[in-house]
């Protein structure tokens, strides 16, 4: 039975207009992601699945509707601290317990693995660099890639990259991982070694938001399944389900197309 407090992140009406309101890229979302959730977002281009992904840390700020992290609203400037007084929504800390794994890797072309690994950890957590070192390499040996840890950025393939985009967010510890496309940008010999990856998290229990044209993956990894268009959720549930059984006509016109 699910409580309050299995709830991770709990979205309520979100909307995000542009236009002055005449396009709707989100309209009216309400959702709950619990902790342990892998939950696969599904759709056609422009449904709005991405802007929902970055609505979630706020990389997307929402016209109307709340986002609560934790048990706290990310989407107010002020809150109640914990001796009652108002004070400035700390959305950096927030932040930090969501790891982003963009579409397009976003490393530093002129620092090695290493240093993209150990940046933000050093900057951000003070973390002392000897073990933030340590704690890099070890993420990189379980991505197979230790041996490229002074390698830049040029010298990786696409499927590498995109590892290292993955382990470099998982330094920073967050309790919730979020993938915007992450294999789309890749050649396909490349996107088995990345969503194998992604299992293997999935395996280990880590709360993932996942934005994928992979159904092979929605299918097998997830357990629970969104589908998005025009802006809003029009069918979620359990993958297997879903795929055997859609309820709406919009997701059979999806997914014959897809499948």
């Amino acid at each position: 039975m699910e409580t309050r407090d299995d709830v991770l992140i709990r979205v309520r009406n979100l909307k995000k207009y542009y236009n002055r309101g005449t396009i709707k890229a989100l309209d009216d979302v309400n959702i709950d992601i619990r902790k342990g959730d892998v939950m696969v977002v599904i759709g056609p281009s422009g449904s709005g699945k991405s802007t929902f992904l970055r609505s979630l840390n706020l990389l997307e700020l929402p016209t109307a509707g709340s986002i609560e992290f934790d048990g706290e609203d990310i989407t107010q400037k002020k809150v109640l601290n914990k001796d009652g007084k108002m004070v400035k929504m700390d959305l950096d800390a927030h932040r930090q317990k969501m790891g982003m794994v963009f579409q397009h890797f976003n490393l530093f072309p002129h620092l090695t693995i290493l240093n993209n690994m150990t940046l933000a950890p050093i900057k951000v957590k003070h973390m002392d660099q000897k073990l933030a070192e340590e704690k890099a390499l070890k993420l990189l040996d379980r991505v197979g890639l230790k041996d490229r840890a002074n390698a830049y950025p040029i010298q990786l393939s696409g499927g590498q990259k995109q590892r290292v985009a993955i382990v470099r967010a998982l330094a920073m510890e967050p309790e919730v991982m979020l993938f915007d496309e992450p294999t789309s940008a890749l050649d396909p010999e490349m996107v088995g070694e990345v969503l194998e990856v992604m299992k293997e998290l999935a395996r280990e229990g880590m709360t993932m938001v996942c934005v994928t044209h992979e159904m092979g993956f929605a299918r097998e990894v997830g357990n629970r399944l969104v589908f998005m268009a025009e802006g809003k959720i029009l069918e979620q549930g359990e993958p297997k389900e879903m795929f055997a059984n859609p309820q709406t006509e919009r997701l059979k016109e999806f997914f014959s197309q897809v499948l």
